[in-house]
């Protein structure tokens, strides 16, 4: 079914009118000569599996092990997993198709794709730019924390296994993790290709390892049965949707630009739809393996702190004992050796006479323990590495574990990368010649920036760019994204694109998720984190000596000012593009019409306005520049005669 193109008159919208016609061609079977033509300058990925791997890499990271099982530990276990796994088919899935359909159609970044549609929607480019900047500071020093902590591992016993007392030792650690921050850096340069099959696939085996390894312990059925109990009444609170909603969102790597970046790289009639439900599919998958392993290990460390109570309140009884105090409440098991003694046993004699024995004897519960979440490098650095302590053969699982963390933070950081040099090097032909000289200048950058985190602070820091430098940009990234592709293209003619480009149609179905409910979400989730921003003000969690255990604070007046900084900073290039375009004097247009290279140069000739109604639509895909002659300029309210029926512009 044609469906006329965007109106570029008073009755089009504002954005439209700014719309760029000269990089779309006309729905036929030329299509493909076209892409071909595109083809043949872009590079391309080597195979379909490499694409794939790349794809899994980026979307499968850190926040798939230690973000995942922290939100069902939090938020009614199963119950989460159902709530998550509807967003992800009604929001997530139809959101990643169309980053992948509109960077292999268009086939630039993300500052090219949406400069494609409108002008003045070339800031959300911008934007995702600065997003993956703001995450790659951070992100390489948690990859820097990861190869330390490994480097540590090759010794017994772990040295994390008691309280650090040598000074010396920690500023020497601090300033390994400064020398290889850059190492990072360069490593990621120089071996991108060679280890994007490794640090995909490995972390997959490393969790499998983990899991059959955990499933032996002592523990392991306990904290399996505390995953997946569903606590449905969560299913009320807004809170909960919005923590939901959020990790759909940045599992699949949403806004970043690095969907876009990866997918222009495709052939034309790649089949992006089968992708986005695969990756889709990956990444859930991941996360469910992953909080197994880690509700497994959690439950083995409740199960091991729980017995050691148990233990040292047998003692205690011992010792009541011996000074004659023993009447009718000395138990009923054996307490000569206190490992010995069960769990359950012992809960149910305090909960006969727990209460005769004063706070000196106290309850071991294995419950409580499990309800203590711990997420991020908490997570990761501190119960995990606990846990791993008291596993046979520590340093060989505490190796695999940081060597998994390290492969995942580099097929992540691989595609980051990708997000803000794809779109840089498509936009700017300087840079485009200079990839080598951008890619270690942006190298440079991002060392000297990232020493703020390697500080005695720097985990406060880290928190705080993860908590607020990605959060409300890239949402508003996805709105404005979805706006431009659902209302100000034309969701029912960006299908009809993608039918061109696939060869066949995907479900009309997408039209309203892409129209009402992606958006609506998006909307939703922007305003629930800009109302919790507003009413709950932003705190952070430190170490108390005092009482010796965490707390939560709140910022400063000048962290505050900071963390505003950087939501700001990444936000200004969406309005700053509109205003900029609509201010700018609009160049007069130049009207392309496509022709036989063999035939001389068409005549040119006016012709009423009428005869514009009957062009057929335009779409995204592209065609080569040998497919189009420049046609002269003509006078508002006059159109040039069409040479052949072909002629989609």
């Amino acid at each position: 079914m044609e469906k006329p193109p965007l109106l570029d008159g008073e009755d089009g919208s504002v954005l439209a009118e700014s719309r760029s016609d000269v990089a779309l061609v006309s729905a036929d079977e030329e299509g493909s000569a076209g892409a071909h033509g595109q083809e043949d300058d872009r590079p391309a990925w080597d195979s379909k599996l490499q694409y794939v791997l790349a794809q899994v890499g980026f979307s499968v990271g850190l926040g798939n092990v230690w973000r995942f099982p922290y939100l069902c530990h939090q938020n009614g276990g199963g119950a989460f997993m159902l709530l998550y796994v509807m967003l992800l088919l009604i929001i997530g899935v139809p959101l990643f198709f169309m980053e992948l359909a509109a960077g292999q159609s268009i086939r630039q970044g993300s500052i090219g794709v949406w400069k494609h549609i409108s002008p003045r929607l070339a800031g959300i480019g911008y934007s995702s730019c600065m997003v993956c900047f703001f995450v790659a500071l951070y992100y390489n020093v948690i990859i820097a924390w990861s190869l330390f902590y490994m480097g540590n591992s090759f010794q017994y016993p772990l040295p994390w296994e008691q309280c650090p007392v040598d000074m010396i030792s920690n500023q020497t650690g601090m300033t390994f993790i400064v020398s290889i921050f850059l190492t990072m850096l360069v490593f990621h340069y120089l071996c991108e290709i060679l280890v994007m099959y490794f640090s995909s696939v490995f972390p997959y085996a490393v969790l499998i390892c983990f899991l059959i390894r955990g499933l032996m312990l002592d523990g392991a059925i306990e904290g399996i049965k505390y995953m997946f109990y569903p606590k449905l009444e969560i299913w009320g609170e807004v809170q909960v949707w919005r923590q939901a909603a959020t990790q759909v969102f940045f599992a699949l790597g949403l806004g970043y630009g690095s969907v876009i970046a990866y997918s222009s790289y495709n052939p034309v009639h790649n089949n992006c739809h089968r992708d986005a439900i695969m990756v889709s599919g990956i990444n859930f998958m991941t996360s469910v393996l992953a909080s197994l392993v880690v509700f497994v290990v959690l439950g083995f460390r409740a199960k091991n702190i729980a017995l050691n109570c148990v233990a040292t309140n047998v003692v205690r009884m011992a010792e009541m004992a011996k000074t004659g105090s023993a009447q009718h409440w000395w138990p009923w098991f054996n307490m000569s050796d206190p490992k010995l003694v069960a769990l359950q046993d012992y809960r149910e004699w305090y909960s006969h006479y727990g209460s005769l024995l004063g706070s000196n004897i106290t309850d071991c519960d294995l419950e409580r323990e499990m309800s203590k979440g711990v997420e991020g490098t908490g997570l990761a650095f501190i119960a995990f590495t606990e846990a791993m302590a008291l596993f046979p053969a520590s340093p060989f699982w505490s190796t695999l574990f940081f060597l998994m963390l390290l492969n995942l933070g580099l097929s992540t950081m691989f595609g980051t990368m990708q997000g803000i040099l794809t779109p840089l090097m498509d936009n700017f032909r300087v840079l485009g010649r200079h990839k080598t000289m951008l890619t270690v200048c942006s190298c440079i950058l991002g060392f000297f920036i990232g020493l703020l985190f390697t500080q005695r602070s720097g985990n406060y820091f880290v928190t705080m760019f993860d908590d607020y430098s990605a959060t409300l940009p890239l949402i508003i990234v996805v709105v404005f994204e979805t706006v431009s592709v659902a209302w100000i293209y034309g969701a029912d003619r960006f299908l009809d694109d993608v039918e061109v480009m696939l060869r066949w149609r995907p479900p009309v179905v997408y039209c309203y998720l892409w129209k009402y409910v992606c958006l609506l979400g998006m909307v939703g989730l922007l305003a629930a984190s800009l109302l919790r921003m507003v009413f709950k003000r932003p705190t952070y969690t430190a170490w108390n000596h005092t009482t010796g255990s965490e707390t939560s604070l709140e910022y400063p007046g000048w962290a505050l000012v900071m963390l505003s900084t950087l939501i700001i900073v990444a936000s200004l290039p969406v309005p700053v593009g509109y205003l900029l375009s609509f201010l700018r004097v609009q160049p007069p247009r130049e009207r392309y019409s496509k022709y036989n290279s063999s035939e001389p140069e068409p005549n040119n000739h006016h012709s009423p306005l009428d005869e514009d109604r009957n062009r057929p639509r335009s779409t995204f895909l592209h065609l080569g520049a040998e497919h189009y002659v420049l046609l002269p300029q003509q006078e508002d309210g006059e159109e040039e005669e069409e040479e052949e029926e072909d002629t989609g512009l």
